[in-house]
């Protein structure tokens, strides 16, 4: 612990801090489209344990750092190209996003059916079938999260408590996601837009094509912005 008492140290945890909160975004989407289909009761808890879940992925893989960093090896090479066990999982929770993305989206514009709750064979598999998918891609999204930090740090304590700050923030904000997302329409489409791009740059750094994310979420931000300027016009009107 006395890494994080030095400026170097500061300075790495700051960085690190801010990294993790802006890469935790997407999930915090992902995970208040998700709720939003449960029973107003159910909502908190399933965001809560989504989002504890997500920090104890991340604290237990930066335990594994060697693991983590083998995953990086080629393990079959296709037409010219090295897949390792960091592509395939990237490509397969991208496939899962553009997937669930693409299915909601669905619903919400062509569906004729009036908006529900999640259908199943009763409330406590529901409930326990929105936490499976929420884990699923707290997977994915935890993996580039603690190969960032990797990068970012060499303390483990500093990679650790980074986590837990910027997952802390998460915890706070998360419920304010949520409701907003509800209460606009709009903005729910933009956010499933917002997670089938990821889910597309997902694939394509699973398949090998390096994507800047900075690009990515300067786009995000930019629809957000747009889309703000939209909803005060029509208050105006």
């Amino acid at each position: 612990m006395s890494a994080l008492l030095t400026a170097d140290g500061l300075l790495a945890l700051t960085t690190l801090t801010a990294m993790e909160i802006v890469l935790g975004i997407d999930n915090v989407v992902f995970i208040a489209i998700l709720v939003g289909r449960l029973a107003e009761g159910q909502r908190e808890l399933a965001r809560r344990l989504g989002l504890i879940l997500a920090l104890g992925i991340r604290v237990g893989l930066l335990l594994t750092i060697s693991w983590i960093m083998s995953l990086t090896a080629p393990l079959v090479t296709v037409v010219g190209h090295d897949v390792s066990g960091r592509d395939l999982i990237l490509l397969g929770g991208g496939l899962f996003l553009i997937f669930k993305a693409t299915r909601e989206i669905y619903e919400k514009v062509e569906a004729s059916h009036p908006e529900g709750r999640v259908v199943g064979p009763g409330g406590r598999s529901t409930f326990w079938w929105v936490l499976a998918q929420i884990l699923l891609l707290d997977i994915v999204f935890s993996l580039d999260s603690v190969i960032t930090a990797v990068g970012m740090a060499n303390q483990l304590a500093i990679m650790v408590t980074g986590m837990v700050i910027a997952m802390l923030v998460m915890l706070v904000s998360a419920a304010t996601v949520s409701r907003f997302i509800e209460h606009h329409p709009s903005l729910k489409i933009l956010a499933l837009a917002f997670l089938l791009l990821i889910g597309v740059m997902l694939v394509a750094e699973g398949m090998g094509s390096h994507m800047e994310k900075g690009y990515i979420y300067f786009a995000m931000a930019f629809s957000l912005f747009v889309e703000m300027l939209n909803m005060r016009h029509r208050r105006q009107r």
